[in-house]
């Protein structure tokens, strides 16, 4: 039997078809789900292709004359992979959520509007809802409104509907179940539970609240969905951008949720924005049903929106990258690092193997209960440096720090790469506990502690202690742009040069790379490490940081900064500017 889902995912891994990294890493993890031994999903091709099949018998209706619908290698990927997986010994599917992107006019009402048809009256389930959701009702009538075309264009779907156009609804003759336009400016969804729930456009929502209302609402129904399908959008403090964030580091395996099926069409970082090929990756409809072919009069169109945005630039500039080319247009920068570099700095070294080893240690301590890390940073032949990171967490504000941040820090905890203390009550961070681990960790190894850096925002309580483990300088690093910047720049182009070696199996730590960005420079061009969101932690890479400015001015007994290293012993940096920090 033809297996469109896994044929697309093995022609996009091939290089024939053009797509980003990220497109590529959801083709990667269907292969990889695929072989996985001891994994509790299955991909049961004859399942999803029947699915498919289903899609491919809707007529489009709208322009000059009816046509059959033939869909595209993308959109057989999306949908065999939604109806395909299921568990290994049930009917019920795998994929409970699901988030698509890509740039704007590339089908995404289309896919809405199949998954309501099949779910409504294929999927076997009676009597219940499928909703179409968005901000304003007008919105949400988008997706209904695309049902009810594919309704109309086919005389044998028309007999299996009763459209009641006055109260947005579809009702199936053969199951019972009803299709509902819903807008956030309604109420009418609370209380009811969905087979099916389709967020439209969530760059637009200001709040997740509709999408926890319709995931809450299936709590209770086996193989229900909620699926979020949108373009990238301008609202980084919004969830879709959360989402989206999130959505990476999942394809990236630094989280693990095999629940959430992903699909993002989306340019690579480095990709020239003016180079018309490129846009192909964030605009999967650009290539033609043999997915390797350009269809020029779709580039045509393309290229007269990116002469008026290179022309014109500012907001139109910024609307070209975002709805035609599917780009969360970030102004402060962009990532610290490059998470290809990134992981090719990992390695099998262990703390274990820097056992009698000179080291500086940088600490980044928390505000109540959150998380607090710890690093060391070691010197190893060949101008590398080994990082090693260490966190801590209250063991009351688990379950709470697992649901805000949406962090498996119960897992990683398993791991040792969290300590959960319970001093303090467990509730505030219990300082006392970290002194004593990292008064165990130095006996252990007999680490030499060389220089500590430490950021003093909550420290004062903590420095008497550490005093006494400590048999060196204890140094007060400015959390500033000025402080930071060559710090910050040295840390990246070490990355960068592959002179950075860490655990490859310390995933929090790799976690806190994918969450930091860089801030805004200030008005001396100066940068520092920064987060988009109080929920993505990056207290590991602020320790590396603290670690890495006393390692940075040390180094080579200072040659040639000796006045800047001056000016950090004294703990005048900054002060003649007072710059923000």
């Amino acid at each position: 039997m033809k297996d469109h889902t896994t044929e697309y995912a093995r022609l996009v891994l091939s290089g024939k078809r053009l797509a980003g990294r990220t497109e590529k890493l959801a083709c990667k993890r269907h292969i990889d789900d695929m072989h996985r031994k001891g994994f509790p999903y299955i991909f049961d091709v004859k399942e999803a292709e029947k699915h498919i099949k289903i899609a491919n018998t809707l007529t489009i209706g709208e322009g000059t004359e009816k046509r059959p619908l033939v869909t595209r290698g993308f959109q057989n990927f999306i949908i065999g992979s939604i109806f395909g997986w299921r568990k290994k010994r049930s009917k019920e599917r795998r994929y409970r959520e699901a988030y698509v992107q890509m740039g704007r006019q590339n089908g995404k009402s289309f896919i809405a509007g199949e998954l309501c048809n099949d779910f409504a009256t294929f999927s076997g389930y009676h009597n219940g809802n499928v909703f179409c959701t968005a901000t304003k009702m007008d919105q949400a009538k988008i997706v209904w409104k695309e049902v009810k075309k594919f309704i109309y264009s086919d005389n044998d779907l028309k007999q299996l509907y009763k459209v009641k156009d006055y109260v947005s609804s579809i009702l199936s003759l053969v199951t019972g179940n009803e299709i509902k336009a819903i807008g956030r400016d309604t109420t009418s969804a609370d209380g009811f539970r969905s087979i099916l729930a389709v967020i439209d456009e969530y760059h637009a929502h200001a709040s997740d609240q509709m999408y926890k209302l319709m995931l809450d609402g299936q709590i209770k129904v086996d193989s229900a969905l909620t699926i979020a399908i949108t373009t990238a959008g301008f609202n980084l403090n919004g969830p879709c951008y959360q989402q989206y964030q999130f959505c990476k580091k999942v394809l990236e395996g630094v989280i693990k949720k095999e629940t959430l099926f992903i699909y993002i069409a989306e340019m690579d970082e480095d990709d020239d924005i003016w180079q018309p090929k490129n846009w192909a990756k964030a605009n999967p409809l650009i290539l033609w049903q043999d997915d390797t072919t350009l269809d020029k009069s779709m580039m045509a169109r393309m290229a007269e929106k990116a002469i008026d945005a290179k022309e014109k630039g500012g907001a139109d500039l910024v609307n070209f990258q975002t709805k035609s080319l599917n780009t969360w247009v970030t102004y402060t920068g962009g990532s610290l690092i490059d998470l290809k570099a990134w992981k090719m700095c990992e390695s099998d070294l262990t703390i274990a193997d820097m056992a009698g080893h000179d080291c500086y240690l940088g600490i980044d301590l928390s505000s109540g209960g959150d998380l607090t890390s710890i690093a060391l940073l070691f010197a190893i032949p060949d101008d590398n440096v080994y990082i090693w990171s260490k966190s801590y967490m209250p063991e009351l504000r688990l379950a709470e720090h697992q649901k805000t941040d949406e962090a498996p820090y119960g897992e990683w905890a398993k791991h040792g790469l969290i300590t959960l203390t319970s001093g303090m009550y467990g509730i505030k961070t219990d300082y006392k506990a970290i002194i004593a681990d990292l008064k165990q960790l130095i006996d252990d190894y007999h680490l030499n502690i060389v220089g500590c850096g430490y950021d003093a925002h909550n420290a004062s309580a903590f420095l008497g202690d550490l005093e006494d483990v400590l048999n060196c300088d204890l140094t007060e690093v400015k959390q500033s742009a000025r402080s930071l910047n060559d710090t910050t720049k040295d840390f990246q182009l070490s990355v960068e040069a592959r002179q950075v070696r860490y655990d490859k199996h310390n995933d929090l730590l790799t976690w806190s790379v994918v969450n930091a960005i860089i801030s805004a420079p200030n008005s001396f061009g100066e940068i520092k490490v920064d987060k988009m969101t109080q929920t993505e932690r990056i207290d590991p890479i602020d320790a590396i940081i603290d670690a890495w400015k006393i390692w940075f001015l040390l180094k080579d007994d200072n040659k040639g900064d000796g006045e800047a290293a001056l000016d950090m012993w004294l703990g005048i940096t900054d002060k003649k500017e007072g710059e923000n920090a």
